[in-house]
């Protein structure tokens, strides 16, 4: 098992890479062609489930494509991993540890809002890409503002543009949408408050009635949230929540006799470990998702038979291969994977600096062909993100829990651009007056935001 835990002082790097990676040590002396990931993960806490699952894909992706390809084009790729219990302080640490380095970091992949919110200003001063797949924020999506941080898939507006689009294909179309009522149930966290103005403006657009309650972290309690639930007697609920929150809420939900095929879950409530927990109160439960589950796609077969079948694999829970967090960990494995590439066609085969990442992600473009070229067709859509829009359209599905394993039940669903992207660029150009940020002229040709 290729698991390698940050022990070092600030600045340094001795441990060891997986079995197929050069050690971080030779790479301190040996810098040629490496490309270099640090990997603030969280595999202990409770937010473990999440954790394991996601950096334990995005490794085997990595392993796969050392041991197959023998890395991009010669550049072996390598990492450490630092462990942040999903803390925001830790994660900062693990930062300001890992960010000098050598080879340089390639980007920064930390899978929470909390930490990516707290590394902004640094990366951004840094020059080193930041990708929040899936979260983060969500005028963040504006490249012109915010040139080193990557949205990929979906911000948390597109998300919730996307749920009620969802919505109105179960209730006959937006026009049937006047009238419904729905309750969002949301983490009481910055993650979890974030959607509370885009509901709202949802709801004028639409005309539905709209409750937004909150359920204290961790969430372990929430009878009063579902009587209330109750009295309202809502044709759905959106559930915005993390961790144990999301099992709690399908069972409290039975308790007080809400249908789960009538819960839709956001992307932060649709993994496996957020529905068997629950146990039938699960059954029918709906969940958002930017990629799907199983194992039957070519590139998840190569890295069970190369990866797994030389004893060279992260997950020590081999069932876990093909569910959400793991295939969302595969994934950003390849936005990263083809980031590095797609820099490579312009900068050349060597190791690749911060800015030149930044122009890779800023042109990753990947159509349906290069998606099936991967072995991924049908694991997620596609991706085209520019210098306008760092997340790449937004694109995702809806699955349904059977009782034992999710199934689609949608076709890929787009959020509404039209009504998204004039709040998400006002927020961007806020932030930029605030921050005394100039933003770039992105209809003109960029180079790795200076």
């Amino acid at each position: 098992m290729s698991i390698v835990r940050f022990l070092a002082l600030a600045g340094l790097a001795t441990a060891l890479a997986g079995s197929l990676t050069p050690s971080s040590a030779k790479a301190q002396n040996s810098v040629p062609q490496q490309q270099y990931f640090p990997l603030q993960s969280y595999r202990v806490g409770p937010y473990a489930a999440g954790g394991t699952g996601f950096f334990g894909g995005f490794i085997d992706y990595m392993t796969l494509i050392n041991a197959r390809d023998g890395g991009v084009n010669g550049v072996k790729l390598t990492w450490d991993e630092c462990e942040t219990q999903y803390i925001v302080e830790r994660g900062v640490e693990c930062y300001e540890r890992m960010k000098n380095h050598v080879p340089p970091p390639s980007a920064w992949n930390p899978l929470s809002v909390g930490i990516a919110y707290a590394m902004i200003p640094g990366i951004t001063a840094d020059k080193v890409p930041l990708i929040t797949i899936d979260h983060g924020r969500t005028d963040s999506t504006d490249g012109a503002v915010f040139p080193y941080v990557f949205p990929l898939l979906m911000n948390p507006y597109s998300e919730s543009s996307a749920i009620i689009n969802f919505i109105a294909t179960r209730v006959g179309g937006p026009d049937k949408l006047v009238g419904k009522s729905i309750v969002v149930l949301y983490h009481g966290s910055p993650y979890g408050k974030e959607t509370i103005p885009i509901y709202q403006l949802l709801s004028k657009k639409f005309g539905f009635k709209l409750e937004q309650i909150e359920v204290p972290d961790p969430g372990t309690e929430q009878e009063s949230q579902w009587l209330q639930i109750r009295r309202i007697h809502p044709d759905y609920v959106v559930l915005r929540g993390w961790g144990v929150m999301n099992p709690v809420a399908l069972k409290t939900a039975q308790d007080t006799g809400f249908p789960a095929d009538h819960i839709i879950g956001n992307v932060w409530s649709n993994s496996e470990e957020d529905a068997r927990p629950a146990g039938d109160a699960a059954k029918g439960y709906i969940a958002l998702t930017t990629q799907a589950t199983g194992t039957q796609y070519t590139v998840i077969r190569q890295i069970v038979k190369i990866v797994y079948g030389a004893g060279r694999g992260d997950m020590a829970d081999k069932s876990r291969i093909g569910s959400v967090y793991y295939n969302l960990g595969v994934v950003n494995g390849i936005l990263n994977v083809e980031a590095v590439r797609i820099a490579q066609a312009k900068f050349g085969d060597h190791t690749l600096t911060g800015p030149e990442m930044q122009w890779g992600f800023e042109h990753l473009d990947l159509d349906p062909g290069r998606v099936a070229q991967l072995g991924a067709t049908g694991l997620f859509h596609s991706i085209d993100v520019t210098c306008a829009d760092h997340e790449g359209h937004g694109f995702v599905t809806f699955q349904q829990w059977n009782g034992s394993s999710w199934h689609r039940i949608s076709d890929w669903i787009a959020p509404d651009w039209a009504l998204l992207r004039p709040i998400i660029v006002a927020s961007a150009n806020k932030y930029a007056a605030e921050n005394g940020i100039t933003p770039r002229d992105c209809s003109k040709p960029q180079f790795a935001a200076n």
